[in-house]
C-alpha cells in the first residue's frame, strides 16, 4: 500500500546558482512540521564565473530551466525563491551592543529596543548586509543566553552576527532570478545555508569549521555558540583540479572532468602504477591525439592521475588551512572540519584533508529528507537543501525590528561594545 503524502501547509522554493551547475528545489512543510522534498532538479550552469554573474541572459535562462524542471517534478509552481550567494566577496563580523536595565526584570520591550539599537551599529562600510542575526544575549557582560526575558540584570547586551557582501554582484544575482520571472524571497550566504543542511546543533554550539568546495569558489566558515563566527571566500575550487588534469595530459576539459569523477582519487594505492585507465569516455572515438604519457590505446597509469589530483588538492588545502588559521581555528582551539559542496565528492578527499590539516574531517551532505532523490542526497546539493531549511526556520534579522522602539529616558547608556570576534577568542 502506498504511503500517504502528509498534508503540506507551506511551500519553499530555492535556487543555488553555482559556477558548475544551477540547481532548484521545492520543499514543503507538513502539518507536523516535517520537511518534504516535493521536487528538485539541476542543469549545467551558464553565465556564472567564480560565483559572479558574467552573462545575464545565459544565467537567467539556466535558472528558468532548472526551476521549471523542479516544478514539473513537484507538480506545483513557485512564484518566489530563496537564492544562495557563494561569491560576491562574502565576509562577516560580530557586533556587540549593550543597554542599561538597572537591575529590573527584562521585558519583551527591552529585547526589542536592544535589537533596534543594534541596527545603528551595523556599519557595512559601503557593502551590502545579507544577514544581521542576534546570536546570543549577555547579562552584565557574561552568560550567553538564548532568551533573557524575565531575568534580572544591570545591563542587557546582544552579539549580532553580520554577514556582508559586495552589493553589485548580489544585485546581479537578484536580477538574473527576476529576469527568469521569479521574485526573490531572500539572499542567503552559502555557508549559512550549508550549515543548516550539514551541521548538527551540537556541532554549531561546540565549534566546527565548514568547508564548502564549489567548482570555482571555496567558502570556509567557523561556527560556535550556535552562530557563524567568521567566513573566508577563496576563489579556487574543484574546477581547478579538472583544469590541472586537462593541461598536464593535454586533453579536453570534458575528458579531464570524467577522469576526475570516475577514476580520480586523493589517496594513492600501491596498485596505481599497474592500473591503466582509458582517457576516452565510453562511445568516444578511440582515434585522435593521444594524451601526454599515454600508451598506444590512449590509457594512462592511474598513479599519474592521482599525482595531478593530489598536487592541486594540496594547493587548495593550504589555502583552507590559512583561512582557518586567520579565523583562530588552530591547534587545541580547533575542532572538527566538515567538508561539503561538489568538491567533497572526490574519492578520498576527507582522508587527504584530515592528514593535511591535522584534525578530524567528515563529509557533510543533506539530511535524510522525505522525497529527496538519491542523486540530490550528495554534498554537491547540501547548500540547495539548506536554503529550504533556512527559509523554513526563518531566523530573526534585526533589520526587521519595528521603529516603534525609540530610545526613552529609561534606556540610558546605550553603548557599542566593540567586541568584534571576541566570540572567536572565547571559543577557540
Amino acid at each position: 500500500m502506498a504511503t500517504q503524502q502528509p498534508r503540506i501547509t507551506r511551500v519553499f522554493g530555492a535556487v543555488n546558482i553555482g559556477s558548475f551547475r544551477v540547481s532548484a528545489m521545492i520543499m514543503g512543510q507538513a502539518e507536523g512540521g516535517e520537511m518534504v522534498v516535493l521536487g528538485s532538479s539541476h542543469r549545467a550552469s551558464e553565465g556564472i564565473k567564480r560565483g559572479y554573474v558574467a552573462d545575464m541572459r545565459a544565467a537567467s535562462h539556466a535558472i528558468r530551466t532548472a526551476v521549471e524542471k523542479a516544478e514539473a517534478n513537484a507538480n506545483t509552481s513557485v512564484q518566489s525563491v530563496w537564492i544562495g550567494c557563494a561569491g560576491a566577496g562574502l565576509s562577516s563580523k560580530i557586533s556587540s551592543v549593550e543597554i542599561a536595565i538597572g537591575g529590573r526584570r527584562i521585558e519583551e520591550d527591552d529585547i526589542e529596543h536592544l535589537l533596534y539599537a543594534a541596527r545603528d551599529h551595523l556599519h557595512p562600510d559601503g557593502r551590502m548586509v545579507l544577514h544581521a542575526q542576534p546570536a546570543h544575549y549577555t547579562l552584565d557582560g557574561a552568560h550567553g543566553v538564548a532568551n533573557p526575558k524575565g531575568l534580572h540584570a544591570e545591563a542587557l547586551g546582544v552579539d549580532v552576527h553580520v554577514t556582508l557582501a559586495e552589493g553589485a554582484p548580489v544585485r546581479n544575482l537578484i536580477e538574473a532570478v527576476q529576469t527568469a520571472h521569479l521574485d526573490v524571497e531572500g539572499v542567503v550566504a552559502s555557508p549559512l545555508a550549508a550549515a543548516y543542511a550539514c551541521l548538527t546543533r551540537e556541532e554549531r554550539d561546540l565549534g566546527v569549521a565548514l568547508v564548502e568546495i564549489g567548482a570555482q569558489v571555496t567558502n570556509v566558515s567557523v561556527h560556535a555558540a550556535g552562530m557563524l563566527l567568521g567566513l573566508k571566500s577563496i576563489p579556487i575550487g574543484s574546477n581547478d583540479i579538472t583544469d590541472a588534469i586537462a593541461s598536464s595530459l593535454g586533453i579536453r576539459r570534458s575528458q579531464a572532468e570524467r577522469l576526475k569523477c570516475v577514476s580520480g582519487s586523493a589517496i594513492a594505492t600501491p596498485t596505481d602504477h599497474r592500473e591503466m585507465i582509458p582517457v576516452n569516455g565510453p562511445g568516444e572515438d578511440p582515434g585522435g591525439r593521444l594524451a601526454r604519457g599515454a600508451d598506444e590505446h590512449n590509457r594512462i597509469a592511474r598513479a599519474e592521475l592521482v599525482s595531478i589530483v593530489t598536487d592541486r588538492l594540496g594547493i587548495i588545502t593550504t589555502e583552507i588551512g590559512k583561512a582557518l588559521k586567520s579565523m583562530g581555528f588552530t591547534g587545541a582551539q580547533g575542532g572538527q572540519v566538515v567538508l561539503t559542496g561538489g568538491g567533497a565528492e572526490l574519492h578520498g578527499v576527507a582522508e587527504f584533508m584530515q592528514g593535511a590539516l591535522g584534525r578530524p574531517v567528515r563529509i557533510g551532505k543533506p539530511p535524510a529528507l522525505q522525497g529527496l532523490p538519491e542523486a540530490h542526497a550528495t554534498p554537491g546539493f547540501a547548500t540547495l537543501a539548506g536554503l529550504c531549511l533556512y527559509a523554513a526556520d526563518d531566523p530573526v534579522d534585526i533589520r526587521s525590528v519595528g521603529p516603534r522602539y525609540q530610545p526613552t529616558n529609561r534606556y540610558r547608556g546605550i553603548g557599542l561594545v566593540n567586541r568584534v570576534f571576541q566570540a572567536v577568542r572565547e571559543y577557540f
